[in-house]
């Protein structure tokens, strides 16, 4: 038995997860989503084993957090001889090296280059929130436009940005004021019903065209939210021309573009950004998950002069943690390294292993992707393109029976968002297992 692919002992989930999953059922907040019953008791790689001593792989990277794969030695190792030397000292009213090294290495991977500076927070929906403050306090506007299917996080900022599932937004109102969604550019199912070669950008002339003329006065908004690759929404790539009419419009109304790269970003994509598949420079970048390789950890990357804010106008206790920075810092070496380099590679090969899918699989009706962000878009029919959400979650359900760890995005979409050291063997089990559950849909 190959150790680099999984291996099934128990019937799922085994007794010890059982009982642990009865446990968790009486104390833990019903809020939590578990879409299978995994009880993970330690990971290595792109593996990670459960208390009964079956091995998964993990197309999740704990949702897109693991960039460096579970307990990477030389993260580890970075940990360990922190923790031994400081573990905290709150750098928002103190100062430490490593804190200012990794401010700075982030500073110059920012796409588009220019000086920056960095704000550091503990999270992603932090992250969304210090971008929102800093791109009020610097536009002295109030407003902002995200999207559709939209997911910038949980707190009340965030969550007014949030698009996605109604169930993130129901019974929490009132939200923020001022946040108006417009559609996402998905080319599979574009909201104004054109194909790309006949799309006008209608998705963002819709501001110039209509709202701007109505609704929502230009003067009076203060940045446009956007993921690069739209995530819990379905890993959607837009077309390039999405960007550059959106810098357009930013630009000829003096309005920020914001980034939300919490999951699109640190390599996920083969590149650090998913803003540089783009040639974009957004003017503040969100960065979280995979920054750290699993330690809390978020951080908003902006343009100098736009982040001037006061001493005392934003901070966290806990943001730029030590320990957190120095697990960030051999991240990303290992990114630059090797990991991006990984990403690109083994994401090719995942790609051209389901170039064929559309036509083998009557339930496939789109895989899109950049790098090891993958989405398989699960339908009932492939030209009504009916959503299959049943299906998707079967196929969810039927990977994690035979050993591959895989979640859903959007309606009906299956994620793909591996740790970047899978390999190539890895890909190809994942890509098998796959295929015998596709073929299992196609026969039902």
């Amino acid at each position: 038995m190959r150790q680099d692919l999984p291996e099934i002992r128990t019937a799922l989930p085994g007794p010890k997860a059982a009982r642990i999953v009865a446990r968790d059922q009486a104390v833990l907040s019903p809020s939590y989503t578990r879409s299978y019953p995994l009880v993970a008791e330690r990971g290595e790689g792109a593996l990670i084993y459960d208390v009964d001593g079956n091995r998964f792989l993990d197309c999740n990277a704990g949702i897109a957090v693991v960039a460096t794969g579970h307990c990477h030695p030389q993260v580890v190792r970075a940990i360990q001889e922190q923790a031994a030397r400081l573990v905290h000292m709150s750098g928002t009213d103190f100062y430490y090296e490593n804190m200012v090294s990794l401010a700075e290495k982030l500073a110059s991977l920012a796409p588009g280059g220019g000086l920056r500076r960095v704000y550091f927070g503990n999270s992603g929906t932090e992250a969304i929130e210090a971008a929102l403050k800093l791109s009020r306090y610097h536009t002295g506007r109030d407003k902002f436009i995200a999207f559709l299917g939209g997911f910038h996080g949980r707190t009340m900022g965030s969550l007014s940005l949030t698009g996605s599932k109604y169930v993130q937004r129901a019974k929490f109102s009132p939200l923020m004021p001022g946040v108006t969604h417009i559609p996402y550019a998905n080319c599979y199912r574009c909201a104004y019903g054109k194909q790309p070669e006949t799309c006008g950008v209608e998705c963002v002339k819709v501001l110039e065209e209509s709202l701007f003329k109505t609704i929502l006065p230009a003067e009076e908004v203060a940045a446009i939210v956007v993921e690069p690759v739209q995530g819990e929404g379905g890993y959607v790539v837009p077309p390039q021309k999405f960007f550059d009419e959106l810098t357009a419009v930013a630009q000829r109304h003096g309005i920020l573009l914001v980034f939300d790269e919490v999951q699109s970003g640190m390599g996920r994509t083969g590149k650090m950004w998913a803003a540089e598949h783009f040639h974009m420079s957004p003017d503040i970048l969100a960065a979280a998950k995979g920054i750290a390789s699993g330690l809390p950890l978020g951080a908003i990357i902006a343009r100098a002069e736009i982040m001037s804010w006061k001493p005392g106008s934003h901070a966290s206790t806990f943001g730029g943690n030590p320990v957190s920075c120095a697990a960030s810092l051999a991240t990303i070496e290992l990114l630059e390294r090797e990991l991006l380099d990984n990403a690109t590679r083994v994401g090719e090969h995942l790609r051209a292993r389901m170039a064929d899918w559309t036509a083998r699989f009557p339930c496939v009706g789109q895989v899109r992707g950049l790098g090891l962000m993958i989405g398989i878009e699960i339908v009932r029919d492939q030209s009504t393109r009916e959503r299959a959400k049943d299906w998707r979650d079967q196929i969810e359900r039927m990977c994690f029976e035979r050993g591959v760890l895989v979640l859903g995005a959007g309606e009906n979409t299956i994620r793909l968002s591996p740790p970047l050291v899978l390999t190539k063997d890895q890909a190809d089990y994942l890509a098998d297992t796959l295929e015998e559950c596709l073929a299992a849909i196609a026969k039902r």
